[in-house]
């Protein structure tokens, strides 16, 4: 089963999920959204499938996003292609697609309900978290 992420390498939650696929034992298909964007029917596929709109994939954070003016209400979803495809960085990351399923990582464990193999080892997250115990099972906060 492939695995892929679209990866920002210097976003910790992102950095979480590449590191909870790599203790289930899988080596994904790792793309830096920033330098390799999706295309815009690839994107628009993934949003969909993960069950988002396109408002819902957007990051705010650290973006052009309020000097697009994108809150705007009635910019269709069509308009906000425009913007992300414009400006990658405005794709919420990370998103993660498997034969289970697509997920936007929001939190990284939610990259767990998608993963084909069980986790292989104890994980916590950078900033201290326990997600895994050290029988291999998640952990619930």
């Amino acid at each position: 089963m492939t695995v892929t992420i679209y990866h920002n390498p210097d976003c910790g939650t992102s950095r979480n999920t590449l590191a909870m696929i790599r203790n289930a034992g899988i080596e994904p298909i790792v793309i830096e959204y920033l330098s390799t964007p999706p295309s815009r029917t690839e994107l628009r596929d993934m949003i969909r499938r993960a069950g988002l709109t396109v408002r819902q994939a957007i990051r705010e954070k650290g973006t052009p996003y309020a000097e697009l003016g994108l809150a705007d209400p009635a910019l269709t979803e069509e308009q906000l292609l425009d913007a992300i495809m414009a400006h990658p960085i405005l794709i919420n990351r990370p998103f993660v697609i498997t034969d289970i399923g697509v997920r936007l990582c929001r939190p990284s464990e939610v990259v767990l309900d998608i993963l084909p193999s069980p986790q292989q080892a104890a994980f916590a997250k950078e900033d201290g978290e326990v997600v895994i115990d050290a029988q291999g099972r998640r952990v619930k906060s």
